[in-house]
């Protein structure tokens, strides 16, 4: 079970109060929790990530084990400990401006 931490914007869009637990098969990459998440909460395609090319929006970041993977191949593993659901795989919301 993989657990995944949206900004509270795409929480409220998705009606969820926590946390979203997800059932993933096969390898676990950014893009197999993605497909997943968008296939459970349509309302949240095109919000994470384009829809027609699949890459992630501006303002948008992924992390896991403290690590910033916003720029990763979509298609590489997760750490371990998101695999197995010890730690989260977090989307976050960036902040811009100055």
């Amino acid at each position: 079970m993989i657990r995944v931490v949206l900004p509270a914007h795409l929480r409220r869009l998705a009606g969820v109060a926590g946390e979203v637990r997800l059932e993933v098969t096969g390898p676990v990459s950014q893009r197999s929790v993605l497909d997943a998440l968008e296939g459970r909460y349509p309302m949240l395609r095109g919000t994470i990530r384009d829809q027609e090319s699949h890459r992630r929006r501006a303002f948008i970041r992924f992390f896991a084990c403290e690590e910033d993977l916003s720029h990763e191949s979509p298609d590489a593993s997760l750490p371990d400990a998101v695999a197995s659901g010890a730690e989260p795989y977090l989307i976050v919301g960036a902040m811009a401006g100055g």
